[in-house]
């Protein structure tokens, strides 16, 4: 399950003009199909490769109540290809999105219907998910999604690099962090990085402003709903840390390591090759290691706080995959009782995330003595289940306040930031004019 930041695309087209009169429905339901009902069900979502592979045979398991409904799953459709169904007419049935960022566009405009009325109809405690979970399925009290599975992100290492670096205690704060990775860093006779204790590097792999606030206890809105960069001390806390790591590599150095880094999803991963000694990353990433690198010796933490913010220790960014209904949908309510099967079920969310390695969303599964956990993935149930879990705030404006944010951070490690105060003054206009414009 993984997240990168699209912008404003055909999300923003369909949510601005298609369904502009919606505001996310009444809450309608459709009934249920029948135990012999014959249909097609079709699936969209963003999963390819072995993940799709482990998601398709988890939807299938819902013929087991329905054997006359087939399930018809399209991998690889991200949300532009999910929105440009809907404003075309032939939307699928149920889609499911990594990028919880548009949740606050489709639930205000419709273009993902209204869940209420079958929550209610079938008596759904969502309780059973954590508040931070919740937060990011539901806009301004509209639910338009059900999570499906988890993302927490925390710090992965590299045990056999630490221990030839003489690194004995797991960093605990961001100041311990920083000097970890000084002293983590190997260089060429030539002064080029060979191994990078820690990648200050933004945007680049899950180094995403958004993934780091929580541990800085940085806020992107205000409890007015607006921007509020510019007069916080844990954002300028978190950009100082940024910016004493570039300092330390030289930014021309890292701009030349960064540029033969692998792709993060291949196996060819800077820290499945040993380049980077540790890394923020999502629970996830333990099945592609052992999928891709087994070898790899490494353990998995809490991401360090800042010093300055102890609440924030053992704290985590939180995200996932939500599951909903597009609307315009043909099986309506059959989709609801697979969204409900996907989403709710102790058997199913189990082995899926046995599968694919997230973090199942309810009490029940994150219980259940079949649920598969190592060392390293504990660390994740354990943040999940810690009460501090911080997701990013759902705006009319999708994942557009993210990517002003993560823009400024490539500008300023850039060293093209002469004065951090007025930077973020600026960044919070251009964030506060799009909010300003949505009209929601």
């Amino acid at each position: 399950m993984r997240k990168t930041l699209a912008g404003l695309t055909a999300v923003a087209v369909l949510t601005m003009t298609a369904c502009a009169g919606a505001r996310g429905g009444s809450g309608a339901v459709a009934e249920p199909p029948k135990k012999d009902d014959k249909l097609t069900l079709t699936v969209f979502s963003k999963y390819s490769d072995r993940e799709e592979r482990e998601v398709t045979k988890a939807l299938n398991t819902f013929r087991s109540k329905f054997p006359n409904i087939e399930i018809k799953h399209e991998g690889n459709q991200d949300d532009d290809k999910i929105t440009g169904a809907v404003r075309g007419g032939n939307p699928p049935d149920v889609a499911m999105t990594f990028m919880t960022d548009n949740l606050g566009q489709f639930c205000s405009s419709g273009s993902w219907q209204n869940l209420k009325g079958y929550i209610e109809r079938d008596k759904i405690d969502l309780n059973v998910i954590p508040q931070a979970v919740r937060d990011y399925t539901d806009f301004k009290g509209t639910r338009c999604a059900l999570p499906m599975l988890a993302d927490v992100y925390g710090l992965f290492y590299n045990k056999d690099l630490l221990a030839a670096a003489g690194v004995t205690e797991i960093p605990k704060t961001t100041d311990q962090l920083l000097e970890a990775a000084k002293r983590l860093t190997q260089k060429n006779p030539d002064g080029s990085i060979k191994v990078a204790g820690f990648l200050p590097s933004m945007p680049f792999y899950n180094n995403q402003a958004h993934i780091w606030a929580p541990s800085w206890g940085a806020r992107y809105l205000d409890a007015n709903g607006r921007s509020a960069l510019a007069g916080s001390a844990e954002w300028k806390a978190m950009f100082e840390f940024q910016r004493k790591l570039v300092d330390f590599y030289g930014y021309d150095n890292l701009e030349r390591f960064r540029a033969g880094l692998g792709q993060e999803y291949s196996a060819d991963h800077a820290f499945q090759q040993g380049k980077l000694a540790m890394i923020v990353d999502g629970e996830y990433r333990t099945a592609f290691i052992a999928d891709q690198s087994p070898g790899i010796s490494f353990g998995t933490a809490p991401f360090p706080h800042s010093a300055a913010r102890p609440d924030r220790a053992d704290g985590a960014f939180a995200t996932g995959t939500v599951i909903g209904i597009p609307k315009g949908a043909k099986n309506a309510g059959a989709a609801w009782e697979l969204i409900k099967h996907m989403s709710l079920e102790t058997d199913t969310l189990v082995n899926l995330s046995n599968a694919i390695k997230n973090v199942p969303s309810t009490d029940a599964a994150l219980k259940d003595p079949r649920l598969q956990v190592t060392p390293q993935f504990k660390t994740f149930i354990d943040l999940y289940g810690g009460g501090k879990l911080w997701s990013n705030p759902p705006t009319p404006i999708g994942d557009a306040h993210l990517k002003a944010v993560n823009d400024f951070a490539a500008e300023w490690q850039a060293g093209r930031v002469a004065n951090l105060d007025e930077g973020l003054k600026k960044v919070d206009q251009q964030i506060n004019d799009a909010l300003a414009q949505s009209g929601r």
